[in-house]
């Protein structure tokens, strides 16, 4: 959903792990799909992250709060055929 431009943000729980990670400037997200040597990789400009609930369409909890990760353009993929 992200590779076709219709998802628009990707979600985080608030925990300690995200906490510590997040709280962090950044200028984009690389995402990759497993860990085998030749998996999907793509890298998407961040706009910005912030706190809030998010769009359930798009993988959200309901009624809780999450980081919300808003991106932008896609930048780069490699291995990707879609």
């Amino acid at each position: 959903m992200i590779a076709s431009g219709e998802k628009k943000e990707e979600y985080r729980d608030i925990k300690p792990y995200y906490d510590t990670r997040l709280n962090k400037a950044y200028d984009v997200v690389r995402f990759r799909n497993g860990y085998q040597k030749n998996a999907p990789v793509m890298t998407v400009e961040l706009k910005e992250i912030c706190m809030g609930l998010g769009e359930l369409k798009w993988g959200a909890p309901e009624w809780e709060n999450v980081y919300i990760i808003s991106l932008g353009k896609i930048l780069e993929t490699q291995n990707y055929d879609g």
